[in-house]
């Protein structure tokens, strides 16, 4: 039986199906549910504006430094409100949840919270990126597959 759910959460589609399961499965366990938005500003969900090398060196240009840093916190803040709506949502249905945004790279991220928080299953949504497309773009859900200290549960995405 699991006691504390982590779940890896986004705004994509295979993100909404993780929370929908992992919220289905923390509400039959009567589990605590932790979500968890990842901000990673060197992925590619990161804001990327019309200045992409000087996005890359912020110095090169203080315009396109302060166009990044207004982009970086409209991400954040999207972030934030996608993690209130599901805490929201989940304790609507019941379920005690928490929330979390930490910055830093997705997976070793995730495991890393997951051993601290003390976390008995993570669920996280899957892409499906296989081969060189998984080499190039890296697998979040690989990784924290292959690292977790706990039990993995895979969504698979339908994207």
């Amino acid at each position: 039986m699991f006691h504390k759910v982590l779940a890896a959460v986004d705004d994509s589609g295979i993100g909404k199906q993780a929370f929908e399961q992992a919220l289905a499965l923390t509400k039959m366990m009567n589990a605590q549910l932790m979500l968890i938005y990842v901000q990673a500003p060197f992925e590619s969900a990161y804001p990327n504006q019309a200045f992409p090398f000087e996005s890359t060196y912020p110095g090169a240009s203080s315009e396109a430094f302060k166009i990044q840093m207004e982009a970086w916190e409209t991400h954040q803040h999207r972030g934030a409100q996608l993690l209130q709506a599901s805490v929201d949502a989940a304790i609507a249905a019941g379920v005690d949840a928490e929330s979390i945004q930490p910055l830093g790279n997705p997976g070793q991220t995730i495991c890393e919270f997951a051993k601290t928080w003390g976390a008995d299953l993570i669920v996280i949504g899957r892409r499906g990126h296989t081969g060189l497309d998984e080499l190039i773009v890296g697998s979040v859900s690989n990784y924290v597959v292959h690292h977790a200290p706990c039990s993995v549960l895979t969504v698979q995405g339908m994207e």
